[in-house]
């Protein structure tokens, strides 16, 4: 079977997922991965935009500073990117995020589209089934109750522009524009910052 993984942070660069995939430290972060069980590439990947908004909150570990939610019950459009995993996969990928053991089963398939299914107390904390996208499943994963907004890290914030660009093809001019208007980021960090960050997202590595 297989799923459909919906990024919509720093998951939205290719690279940085992969440590997901495969394990690894991505640039500027603080957490070495252990990868899937599978450490095959996505078969596929696509942008895609979901209704909600983008908000950053709570504290990372590995980045420091907030970290990107999805809200789906929010009003505008969040910029996202699905990458078609063997449900194993995806399922692994979730475990990493929960910080659960390998080999923990979520059950992912089961969540009904719409619907959602709490995975631990905190953070990211739910599984959203997201709707199917050609006619397979797709989930993401966000938190389950509002949470205080924090502003992120540059080192975060630049894996984001990285994605966006790489995945929606925005100018840095976009991306410092849609990042400037989520709560975390608005106020703390000026929209010319931003754009700066976006243009230097070019360089960045696993």
């Amino acid at each position: 079977m297989e799923i459909w993984y919906v990024a919509y942070g720093s998951n939205l660069a290719k690279a940085r997922f992969d440590c997901y995939l495969g394990g690894g430290r991505p640039e500027g972060g603080a957490r070495t991965y252990t990868g899937c069980r599978d450490t095959a590439a996505p078969r596929d990947d696509v942008a895609v935009e979901l209704p909600g908004t983008l908000h950053f909150a709570g504290r990372s570990t590995v980045w420091s500073g907030g970290m990107a939610f999805y809200d789906r019950s929010g009003n505008g459009t969040v910029a996202g990117r699905a990458y078609l995993l063997t449900a194993e996969q995806a399922n692994d990928v979730v475990v990493q995020e929960t910080r659960h053991p390998l080999g923990t089963d979520f059950g992912l398939h089961l969540v009904a589209e719409g619907g959602a299914a709490k995975v631990r107390e905190g953070g990211y904390d739910t599984v959203l089934r997201l709707p199917d996208l050609d006619g397979r499943p797709a989930v993401t994963i966000a938190a389950g109750h509002p949470l205080e907004p924090q502003p992120p890290s540059a080192a975060y914030l630049r894996w984001i522009c990285a994605g966006l660009r790489e995945t929606h093809g925005w100018p840095a001019e976009r991306v410092g524009g849609y990042l400037a208007r989520c709560p975390g980021v608005r106020g703390a960090w000026p929209e010319e910052e931003l754009v700066e960050l976006a243009r230097a997202s070019y360089t960045l590595r696993r």
